[in-house]
């Protein structure tokens, strides 16, 4: 209500001034106080505009930073801004949904913020990092300049090995988190857990759940049986069900685990064993992993899915028959990761059992199996009506299709009108409603006017112009939108720019939008993270003209192969208070 007040429109400018002297003298400490409680970058960022002693109070109390784009801004900029940094979580290279999009040696390399910060921040305890390039010298440089870090973040990074994190693990003696997801690294091997001194007890989150490679297991039990203050704990395949239950046994404290395979033949004492060693496990709210897990062994997890809120099977085929069985056990589930193997059939079980359920995420077996997705199977349209009507709560789905009708979407969003986040992949390009074969424009037309909060909106299956009137007339809180094989012109692209207020981030490929659509945007770039544009009919003449037009934008043509030399393959218009980036590569022409 404070940032709000103060930026209600004044009779004159004689009382802006007496507002903002009332304003600026807020007693310091009661500021401090309202800043503390203040946790969202967002809010923060608008509490700096109220006056010059608030931007102040904020620039000095500032203790992290959110950077959505590492080239929007320069590391020096932000020294210059914020002294105090202990905290930074940055993200560099653009994707379309959640698969990435720039080639190799794009760009996005931590190391010259590393520099910068080892001197304006040496007490930096989190760096977390996604979409960066971070290399084992970069790994060493951290350890060297920030004696208090704490806490490593990497989410889809590249660039490192494990010896990298050899180097995290000997020298970082106050680490309490390590949280590897998802990168693309060399995985040397797995000595590199028998790194950590034996001394070392402060770790509280620890996750290489996506690495290859067998770790050194000895050196993992140690690890676990020291750290008494350890609450996540995601291993790898590597582990199996046997060394899984001397994890558990020594570490009854988790509250998130992600198992190892659970492909291994016990005994009858062993399968005792474990199912005792998850069953004194009381604090668990989060189950992932799970690989290879059958029949056989679901059975032993039903004593800790009574206090689950987040279940991921996105790495295990689970067939509707276990997820049915399996679910009852969870009445307090509130995300649910699942893969289409579960089928209509499992997704009814998830309606029927699950009544406070928020987010459901349903992942194709193989998403790039062609003979597959023609010939049907996974989910359709009836799962995703079974647990609408079931699951009133939904806020975020992400559900991959072969099918669907718009009289499903609009039952869905007529069941579950509280969407904040809305995606839907249709795994056949420019599919339409097969049972009417009409475009799918009025089931995205039904989502936007229904869910009044949405906020993420991804688009597939055959549409035309009228999906993004739709979206321009009505979807005011939209922020990010990913469109792919869709449209029939530019005023499709055009409804969108001229109607969504918030919008932040568009993603567009496979579209035939070109140089009108694109120069739309100019009123609207500049309020925006960020836009993508690939394969469309976008020329290097229209981003010239962008360029022209917007010169605080960075308009970045990406020219990978030879082609047309007037054709803009791949588009990134982004904003930047750091003007244009120095390590663009030679394939990277900035206009």
């Amino acid at each position: 209500m404070l940032i709000m007040s103060s930026k209600r429109r004044r009779d004159s400018p004689e009382e802006e001034r007496e507002e903002e002297s009332r304003v600026s003298s807020f007693p310091d400490e009661v500021l401090e106080r309202v800043l503390y409680c203040l946790k969202s970058h967002k809010d923060r960022s608008s509490v700096s505009l109220v006056c010059k002693d608030w931007y102040d109070e904020e620039r000095w109390s500032r203790t992290h930073v959110f950077i959505g784009n590492c080239y929007s801004v320069s590391p020096e900029i932000v020294v210059r801004r914020f002294p105090n940094i202990r905290s930074v979580t940055l993200k560099g290279k653009p994707r379309f949904s959640d698969f990435n999009l720039v080639p190799e040696n794009w760009g996005a390399d931590i190391h010259p913020w590393l520099v910068i910060f080892a001197s304006a921040y040496p007490f930096l305890e989190e760096l977390r990092l996604k979409r960066m390039v971070i290399s084992d010298e970069s790994l060493e440089f951290l350890t060297q300049c920030f004696p208090n870090f704490k806490a490593l973040s990497l989410v889809s990074c590249e660039g490192f090995s494990t010896n990298g994190l050899a180097v995290i693990a000997t020298h970082c003696k106050n680490l309490t988190e390590l949280d590897i997801q998802e990168n693309s690294f060399e995985d040397l091997a797995g000595s590199w857990l028998g790194c950590f001194p034996e001394s070392f007890t402060s770790l509280e989150v620890l996750n290489f759940a996506n690495m290859q490679s067998e770790v050194s297991f000895d050196a993992l039990e140690r690890l676990v049986a020291r750290c008494k203050c350890l609450k996540v704990l995601k291993v790898n395949k590597s582990v199996n069900l046997e060394q899984l239950q001397s994890l558990l046994v020594r570490a009854p404290q988790l509250t998130e685990l992600g198992t190892g395979s659970f492909s291994q033949d016990l005994t009858g004492r062993q399968h005792v064993e474990l199912a005792n060693a998850f069953n004194s496990c009381k604090k668990l709210h989060t189950l992932s992993g799970l690989w290879d897990a059958t029949s056989i062994y679901l059975p032993m997890l039903y004593s800790i899915c009574t206090n689950l809120t987040f279940m991921n099977l996105s790495d295990v085929a689970l067939r509707s028959w276990d997820l049915a069985k399996l679910l009852p056990s969870c009445p307090h589930l509130r995300r649910l990761w699942v893969v289409d193997t579960v089928e209509d059939k499992g997704l009814e079980a998830v309606g029927s059992s699950c009544p406070l359920l928020e987010e459901l995420r349903v992942f194709p077996a193989d998403p790039f199996d062609q003979d597959a997705i023609l010939g049907g199977g996974g989910v359709t349209e009836t799962g995703f009506v079974a647990v609408s009507r079931g699951c009133r709560n939904l806020r975020y789905v992400l559900y991959f299709c072969n099918q669907m009708t718009n009289a499903a979407i609009a039952t869905v969003v007529q069941n579950c009108p509280g969407f904040t986040h809305f995606r839907l992949c249709i795994m056949i390009p420019c599919q339409a409603d097969y049972l009417t074969n009409e475009p799918m424009d009025e089931a995205f037309g039904a989502v936007v006017k229904t869910c009044t909060k949405l906020q993420r909106l991804a688009v597939s299956g055959l549409l035309t112009d009228l999906t993004f009137e739709y979206i321009g007339k009505y979807a005011k809180n939209l922020e990010t939108l990913s469109v792919a094989f869709a449209g029939r012109s530019d005023r499709g692209m055009q409804c969108v720019l001229e109607g969504c207020p918030k919008l932040r981030r568009l993603e567009v490929r496979d579209c035939p939008f070109g140089n009108a659509a694109l120069l739309s945007g100019l009123e609207r770039y500049e309020s925006m993270r960020s836009l993508w544009m690939s394969a469309c009919n976008v020329t290097m003449n229209g981003c010239r003209l962008l360029a022209k037009e917007m010169p605080r934008l960075n308009v970045e043509v990406i020219k990978e192969e030879e082609n047309d030399d007037n054709h803009a393959e791949k588009v990134y218009v982004y904003r930047s208070v750091a003007g244009p980036r120095r390590d663009a590569p030679s394939f990277v022409l900035t206009l």
